[in-house]
């Protein structure tokens, strides 16, 4: 395929023990039946997509959902015995999985790292017992401290704290507490989200019924603001749109990406190459010479087994990217990273062409409009940008 040294791998997990009422992502609860079913499919699923990338070394590894922790160790073991089998893992690859504050123990912690993962990213969104009723989190605030303990007993030096501000009729002083106790924990990275009322969840459904406040725009900017200046002063180097790392080294206060970044996600954000495992997975694939090729599996999980047991095709939808929306999304994703942005070198290595020239019109007037600056090694957003991130990225979309 590609000669990027860049391979990501994801593995999806489908299954919570217990649906939040903002999630769209493609995850399940009450389907305990299912879980072994699965990760035979798993399994199957990667033994299946292994030649598309041999040859290559996987450089990063993403184990997600859903919650990954509501596997037993057992099966967790399985997955990973598979993975190893099956793919040439770096030595030195970033391995994360996700874990849910209320679904795991020092045991299943311990499992994690003996198994290999070595960033552990938890999903805590707030530090406020009302705020974690609403958003129907299983866990308690005490939850988050005992297992943050566990994590850190048994070896994890590399955690990310997941949180979400601009709830509907939250307050300055609700999203400074969640802050100020994110902060007294010292994670080694933070990832940051705005609410999003997103189609078909209950959520959505609630404030289109009127039962529940629609979060307000304003609140959130204002938020995010906050978030900005204060985990500035704390030592985090804001690096992407939603995510700060912690400085650890005077190297990190002038890097484009600090050492704890994840490595991950830089694949997704430099439109690198991934491979999608489980159902509802993408994967992305570029050959040279040749148009990208992404495609995502069947979503739902019994049928993703049924097909994976049987050899039958698990694709939703295939489809070769045409240069022009290539070069459209490296912009868009690329002008996430807040440093980095989209460099000149990386966007001629990948698409041939100049970023300048195929979007003249586009980055002069977004340079004008004050969203953007562009030098002699990158184009990024400005401060004002980050704000308006969405009405910039639109603009690389080619017309319908």
């Amino acid at each position: 395929m590609s000669d990027s040294p860049h391979l990501g791998l994801y593995l999806h997990i489908p299954f919570c023990e217990r649906k939040c009422p903002y999630c769209d992502f493609n995850t399940y609860a009450g389907m305990e039946s299912l879980h072994q079913a699965t990760v035979d499919a798993l399994c199957t699923e990667m033994a299946q997509r292994a030649g598309l990338v041999a040859g290559r070394t996987i450089t990063t590894v993403f184990v997600g959902g859903g919650t990954p922790t509501v596997l037993t160790p057992r099966q967790l073991q399985q997955l990973f015995e598979a993975m190893h089998r099956l793919f040439n893992v770096a030595e030195s690859a970033e391995i994360t999985c996700e874990a849910n504050p209320g679904a795991v123990d020092r045991e299943k912690f311990a499992t994690l790292r003996s198994l290999g993962v070595n960033r552990l990213s938890m999903g805590v969104q707030s530090f406020r017992p009302d705020e974690l009723q609403f958003l129907g989190r299983i866990h308690s605030v005490e939850d988050v401290h005992h297992a943050y303990d566990a994590a850190r007993r048994v070896g994890f030096d590399n955690i990310n704290l997941d949180f979400i501000f601009g709830l509907p009729e939250q307050d300055a002083a609700a999203w400074q507490e969640t802050l100020d106790q994110a902060l007294t924990l010292a994670p080694e990275h933070l990832s940051l989200y705005s609410l999003i009322v997103e189609p078909n969840t209950p959520l959505f459904h609630w404030v289109e019924s009127g039962k529940v406040a629609e979060p307000d725009n304003d609140s959130a900017a204002d938020f995010y603001e906050m978030a900005m200046a204060q985990l500035a002063e704390a030592g985090y180097i804001h690096y992407e749109v939603s995510n700060w790392a912690r400085q650890t080294t005077p190297d990190d206060a002038c890097s484009e990406t600090p050492h704890f970044a994840c490595r991950h996600n830089l694949i997704y954000w430099r439109n690198q190459d991934y491979l999608g495992i489980g159902p509802g997975a993408h994967s992305h694939l570029r050959r040279q010479n040749d148009d990208e090729k992404r495609w995502g599996n069947r979503k739902p999980v019994a049928g993703y087994n049924r097909r994976v047991a049987s050899g039958e095709a698990i694709e939703e939808f295939i489809e070769k990217i045409p240069p022009r929306l290539a070069m459209a999304e490296s912009m868009m994703v690329g002008l996430r990273l807040v440093r980095e942005g989209v460099r000149h070198d990386r966007f001629m290595a990948q698409h041939g062409v100049a970023a300048t020239d195929i979007f003249r019109t586009e980055l002069n007037q977004l340079c004008a409009d004050g969203l953007l600056t562009i030098d002699d090694e990158r184009i990024r957003l400005t401060r004002r940008g980050l704000l308006m991130g969405n009405q910039v990225f639109l603009q690389f979309l080619p017309e319908a």
